[in-house]
């Protein structure tokens, strides 16, 4: 037992006679605690984050990468990052490279690198003894007729006529499924256990299948592959993993896990040193398809541009979109881990991002959808330079300055001719503070042919500037505004939520089978027109130029929203993505 081992278990030992900690740790927590104390697997705590590299990682995964990573590191135990790469047909070294860089922005690093492919030969092995022992048999059935043999969880399953066929036979059999000279779907290996078992997994299940198709890793070495519940559990046991922690609709697996454990230890001469399986709830979200085989039906049929589509809820999109890891972790967190499964509201992502955003963002002016405001006694040609704090949150950030002038942008919705009683913006007759410069009283607009308001006229108190003594005259609206010879043109993508439904998953499977369609077809029928709207005569202030050139990622357009930088960005042409508005614009 190493030093670190040593004083996890004094750590914890500790913390688990307070009864107060162990109050306001979740379940697994609680778990791991009480094992430490007691001084299981020597002490020691390691966990493993197994994802399949058949797509990327979404905000569902976000939970179990904070539960596998954020629980090894809070107790000072490990986290192996190991792939589960058993099946060939779906997997891809791009979807492996993309897996660790989603990790590692997350904010974790994984103790060692394992993928289930390193344990091939042990599994081959210890498929080779279950037959030997009569514990497994090659089953040449149709998984059509497999399936209708195990019966119903009401109704026992008859034995397969291959359920008793020679050991040899079986091990000839097997040996033929593995050197290519078994078609795909001809022959299975499956386990000899329970065909009566109130638990289907127990009757008989496969754990070898034929897949002729080279591997990313192993290329053409193998031909039969062992299925997850086979494999998972022994990788789990070779590795040295002690908590192995996954989602709920692995419960009634939980069985099987242990008795493959218990298969694979028979025999040795070895302690009670195995890993123990414990399940939590998933992360479900309301206006969220979180399937990656949808996701990937959408990326390859273009309803998405790719896998970081900021409109995906994959996290290279949400880091696209201008999340935070930080206020990932921080949604995780105010969820929480039960043993029941709930919808979650995606307003509550929204609003996790918003409260870490605002520590963090940038302060800047941007002005989406422009109309002219004239100061018409500001003088003709002067210019000032305003102070702007860069985040009031974090006054020791500094502060910026942005020029002023006699004609400026405002937004659209910051004037109105005709206004309503509580209408605090710009309208002729009423005065307004333009932000961090001076307050100004409208006096009138002028409209083209059609009557849309080309520009707006006003006047200045020029002893009403920020900072000022006359600046404290209370006003009740603040509008914000930029020069107009002083700014640049940018488009700005604003992105909402991709479907219109609240949950996805139910109304797809509706769709399709009410109106036998397929899934592709289903999904255009539910998708949001106005998910991704391109604003191409935006501009924004110059300072933006620096910011980008520093690799600022969070900003916050005053009283718009919070922004990022798109990829597609470049010094010449700046393209701004919208992460969250600054207020929840879906409340009913």
């Amino acid at each position: 037992m190493n030093d670190t081992q040593n004083n996890t278990s004094a750590y914890d030992t500790s913390l688990s006679a307070d009864k107060e900690s162990m109050a306001g740790l979740n379940f697994i927590e609680q778990i791991v605690v009480k094992d430490l104390a007691q001084g299981k697997n020597d002490g020691r705590l390691q966990t493993r984050f197994p994802p399949e590299p058949n797509g990327y990682l979404h905000i569902g995964h976000a939970k179990a990468i904070c539960m596998d990573f954020g629980i090894a590191k809070k107790y000072n135990g490990i986290c192996n990052l190991r792939f589960d790469d058993t099946n060939p047909l779906k997997e891809d070294m791009e979807y492996m490279d993309a897996i660790k860089e989603d990790i590692k922005w997350l904010g974790f690093d994984w103790a060692g690198e394992y993928y289930a492919s390193d344990y091939f030969q042990q599994l081959w092995d210890l498929a080779v003894r279950l037959i030997k022992e009569g514990r497994a048999y090659v089953d040449e059935q149709s998984a059509e007729q497999i399936a209708q043999q195990k019966g119903t969880p009401t109704r026992p399953g008859t034995d397969s006529l291959y359920r008793n066929r020679p050991i040899e036979e079986s091990l000839e059999l097997f040996e033929k499924m593995n050197s290519g000279e078994i078609e795909e779907g001809k022959m299975v290996l499956r386990a000899k256990i329970d065909m009566a078992n109130s638990n289907m997994h127990f009757r008989d299940p496969i754990i070898y299948r034929v897949v002729n198709h080279p591997h990313p890793r192993t290329g053409s070495k193998w031909k039969a592959y062992p299925m997850y519940d086979f494999a998972h559990g022994q990788s789990d046991f070779f590795e040295g993993v002690t908590h192995s922690l996954c989602t709920l609709e692995f419960v009634p697996h939980r069985p099987l896990y242990d008795l493959f454990i218990d298969w694979v230890k028979e025999g040795q001469d070895l302690e009670d040193h195995r890993p123990r399986q414990y399940e939590f709830n998933k992360l479900n979200l309301n206006y969220v398809l979180l399937s990656k085989r949808n996701l990937l039906i959408m990326v390859k049929e273009g309803l998405v541009d790719g896998w970081d589509d900021p409109r995906m809820p994959t996290l290279c999109g949400f880091r696209r979109r201008g999340y935070s890891p930080e206020g990932i972790r921080k949604f995780v967190d105010k969820i929480g881990y039960t043993t029941f499964d709930a919808l979650n509201d995606f307003a509550l992502l929204e609003s996790a991002i918003r409260e870490d955003l605002n520590e963090r963002a940038t302060r800047v002016s941007a002005v989406l959808k422009p109309v002219k405001l004239v100061i018409t006694n500001y003088p003709e040609g002067q210019t000032e330079e305003m102070q702007a704090i860069d985040n009031p949150e974090h006054p020791e950030a500094g502060c910026h300055t942005i020029t002023f002038s006699r004609e400026l942008w405002i937004e659209q919705d910051d004037f109105m001719e005709d206004a309503p009683k509580k209408y605090f913006r710009l309208t002729p007759g009423k005065e307004v503070r333009l932000k961090n410069a001076y307050i100004v009283e409208c006096s009138g607009c002028k409209k083209d042919d059609e009557g849309n308001v080309t520009e707006i006229y006003c006047t200045y108190d020029p002893d009403s500037k920020s900072g000022m003594p006359g600046a404290n005259r209370k006003v009740k609206g603040t509008i914000h505004w930029l020069s107009t010879q002083h700014c640049n043109k940018s488009e700005v993508r604003l992105y909402d939520r991709l479907w219109m439904v609240e949950n996805p998953r139910d109304e797809l499977a509706s769709l399709q089978e009410n109106e036998k369609c397929d899934a592709l077809t289903a999904m255009k029928k539910m998708i949001n027109p106005h998910s991704l709207d391109v604003l191409n005569d935006c501009y924004v202030e110059p300072y933006l130029e620096e910011l980008y050139e520093r690799g600022e990622k969070y900003l916050q357009f005053q009283r718009i929203g919070y922004f990022t930088f798109d990829k597609n960005s470049s010094s010449e042409k700046l393209i701004f993505n919208r992460t969250v508005s600054l207020k929840d614009s879906w409340k009913k």
